[in-house]
């Protein structure tokens, strides 16, 4: 089995650098390169960014660079387009059967969590792939609004018998973005692909969480800080992927 990680990270953000400013006066990317360098089934590396620094920083934990096009980096690029372009590269070195995608801007993530959903993968044949997820269920869809053209609200999903007590709505799942596991080719270039993020295939299972903290401000660093801490994660200490699975 084939299994390899690609990280994907733009150097344009509200929060300059927000990639690989520190926490716990480490990269924030390396806390997610940790996690997956320590996993038992990954054994290949890679980064994808327009951004010199980031794959500078990814590169010190391991990580091939595969440098992003610029109309694969702007602010409104699609992250499945530049999965896909990365992915293409990452062949040039051999079959892809299972591809975990990291968000470089997600530090709370943990290798138990990588490998469940690695295993729930592949014991699921017929799943194109696994994201992490977790209920907010005073945010569920049936519970929105949709604005008017005259400032007014209206029901964003159309139908009369909308319970307001959130335990009576049926279970909505809202992505962490942490990462994701998909079916190599299968799930990247599946012409069903489920928007919007049509690289999960068409036959996505979730594995809920209770959600993670990506980083879009000074407060999201902190918040990164108190998760890692809490959760005993280990600090970053790359070597080859034998090395960092038997330092756990």
């Amino acid at each position: 089995m084939n299994i390899a990680a690609l990280m994907i990270g733009r150097g344009g953000s509200s929060l300059k650098d927000k990639n690989i400013l520190p926490v716990l006066g480490i990269p924030l990317l390396h806390w997610t390169a940790a996690a997956v360098r320590a996993s038992r089934h990954v054994e290949r590396f890679y980064i994808s960014s327009d951004c010199q620094r980031i794959l500078e920083t990814a590169g010190e934990a391991g990580y091939q660079p595969i440098e992003r096009p610029a109309h694969l980096a702007s602010a409104t690029a699609q992250s499945s387009d530049a999965v896909r372009h990365a992915f293409e590269h990452m062949e040039r070195d051999g079959p892809i059967d299972v591809l975990v995608v990291q968000h470089a801007n997600v530090g709370t993530v943990s290798t138990a969590q990588i490998d469940d959903c690695i295993d729930l993968l592949l014991a699921n044949p017929k799943a194109t792939s696994v994201v992490p997820a977790h209920q907010h269920p005073e945010y569920h869809p049936m519970r929105a609004k949709r604005l008017r053209d005259d400032g007014s609200l209206e029901p964003f999903v159309e139908g009369n018998a909308i319970s307001a007590n959130r335990q009576d709505l049926p279970i909505c799942l809202f992505f962490d973005h942490s990462f994701w596991v998909l079916r190599g080719r299968d799930a990247v270039f599946d012409p069903q692909g489920q928007p919007p993020w049509p690289c999960m295939g068409s036959h996505i299972l979730p594995f809920e969480t209770s959600g993670c903290r990506d980083v879009h401000d000074l407060a999201d660093l902190d918040a990164t800080a108190q998760w890692i801490l809490a959760n005993n994660i280990p600090r970053p200490a790359f070597g080859t992927p034998t090395a960092m699975r038997a330092a756990r």
